[in-house]
């Protein structure tokens, strides 16, 4: 059809896919371990791809306000700092496998 665009879901593998499952409600770094059978660095490594293809959001606890809100920057080297969101775009990847 004309003019209309289709967005491809991007594909993920099978660790991308736990990671995404753990992630409908905002969850820290080790918790996501406990829940996925894999080591520290090999899941510090899916969620940094998940990230970059903006399929993951990094959160951050914000005292004042007692919530968490969207960090767009983060430390690469110390992931247990942060705790992470599935995008919209995580949540249509993960649902369409």
């Amino acid at each position: 059809m004309e003019g209309e665009r289709i967005k491809m879901i991007p594909e993920i593998d099978d660790l991308e896919f736990d990671i995404l499952n753990c992630l409908y409600f905002v969850e820290p770094f080790d918790k996501i371990l406990e829940e996925v059978s894999y080591p520290p660095n090999v899941v510090a490594d899916a969620l940094k791809t998940l990230i970059h293809k903006k399929m993951v959001s990094v959160m951050k606890w914000e005292e004042e306000s007692g919530d968490y809100k969207r960090s767009f920057i983060y430390d690469t080297d110390n992931m247990r700092a942060f705790s992470y969101l599935a995008t919209k775009e995580g949540l249509l990847a993960h649902n369409s496998r």
